[in-house]
């Protein structure tokens, strides 16, 4: 067996064009499926585990999926908006534990979370460096985002505008970094997150202005009387919270007005989660009440019926990779067969050529199956990032 094995390897060997063709072809037969499979795994396991983990989301009527995807993973288009007096209907209720969401913004591609310190003590989300979210215009930084962005607490990172064209827009927000959060290849490593409140800046709800009082720039001022100054057009709004204008920041209008895109409801139990599900459903509501898991499973079944097409294709290229190997073994059969001969007539029997033969296969395949396994493992490690770019 070893002399048989020893002759088949200086055999491959020798041949390293045909050798390395045959390699390759293998390989990349055997790689699309195998690593097709684990992906979709993976990502059904990645997806479903953010999707138990959430008991219930409730956000404005409209796609479901939409809702679903943007309350989990904040990467689908925000659904129309709905009031903070959700927050409160529920809290009331005493069924749930509401945590509002506001995601509309981003900063630097990054989406901004507007959220509650509820949200974190739900996620488990603990502080790498710096310090929690502390006052106005603070924000933490998923463990991504301070990664790519090169950021660390104390720097300074600046809201995207809307648009750039239209200047009656809201300025883009100066965000102190307070913090950054610990890696939890989960969504929140690529999320920046701010305070509800510090979102509605974000938004032109709330702002701040120049102490007309001290003020030496006359355009800021149009009119100024006893006890009494009149602004102009040119008074300028904060777009940099600090510690000498954080008490002129103000919102105006009803804070159970106030928007958010979505809102996590935590039930306190079986019963709580029934009745709450029960409410939103039985009265005429623009809000909608859904079940995670359901949707997440719904949408993995709708990827499963795509990964049935990929699978008929992998099975005709296997299929033709496969014609190819026999059709290359004959050949090769046919241009060793004087060297078949010679080993015969030097005393090697024929099982010990069948053998000989069978092994140099044996080798290219084995070979083969392990680089495909090797290519598919390293495609695992970046399937959190592959599941982030592919899926959102």
């Amino acid at each position: 067996m070893y002399r048989t094995l020893l002759l088949a390897w200086r055999y491959i060997a020798f041949h390293k064009i045909k050798t390395a063709i045959l390699i390759c072809c293998i390989t990349l037969m055997a790689y699309l499926p195998l690593a097709l499979h684990w992906f979709v795994d993976y990502s059904q396991a990645y997806l479903m585990s953010r999707a138990d983990s959430t008991p219930l989301i409730i956000g404005a009527k409209g796609s479901r999926f939409d809702l679903a995807l943007h309350a989990l993973y904040f990467q689908a288009n925000p659904p129309d908006v709905i009031s903070m007096q959700q927050v409160d209907n529920i809290r009331n209720s005493n069924f749930a534990l509401p945590i509002p969401l506001y995601v509309r913004f981003s900063a630097r591609g990054f989406p901004i979370v507007g959220t509650t310190l509820d949200y974190f003590q739900f996620r488990g989300l603990k502080i790498a460096q710096g310090t929690q979210l502390v006052r106005l215009g603070d924000c933490l930084l998923g463990a991504e985002v301070a990664q790519k962005l090169a950021l660390k607490p104390g720097d300074r990172l600046i809201t995207d505008p809307e648009n750039v064209f239209d200047i009656s827009s809201t300025y883009p927000l100066n965000m102190r970094v307070a913090g950054i959060l610990e890696k939890t290849l989960s969504p929140d490593d690529y999320a920046v997150f701010v305070d509800t409140k510090s979102a509605w800046i974000i938004a032109g709800i709330g702002h701040g202005h120049q102490d007309l009082t001290k003020t030496t720039d006359n355009q800021a001022v149009l009119k100024r009387e006893p006890g009494n100054v009149i602004a102009s057009a040119a008074l300028m709004q904060y777009t940099e919270i600090t510690d000498e204008n954080i008490d002129s920041f103000h919102f105006h209008g009803n804070t159970e007005n106030f928007p958010l895109t979505a809102v996590i409801a935590i039930p306190h139990d079986q019963k709580s989660q029934t009745l709450l599900i029960g409410r939103y459903e039985s009265k005429n509501t623009d809000a909608q009440i859904l079940n995670p898991v359901k949707i997440v499973n719904e949408l993995m079944g709708m990827i499963f019926k795509v990964k049935r097409f990929f699978d008929a294709n992998v099975v005709l290229v296997t299929i033709s990779t496969l014609l190819f190997l026999v059709l290359v073994v004959l050949l090769s059969l046919q241009l060793r067969r004087r060297e078949m001969e010679t080993m015969f007539k030097l005393g090697c029997s024929r099982l010990t050529i069948f053998w000989l033969q069978a092994t140099e296969l044996a080798i290219i395949l084995a070979a083969g199956f392990a680089l495909a396994g090797g290519l598919a493992l390293v495609t695992i490690q970046y399937a959190p990032y592959l599941i982030r770019e592919l899926l959102f």
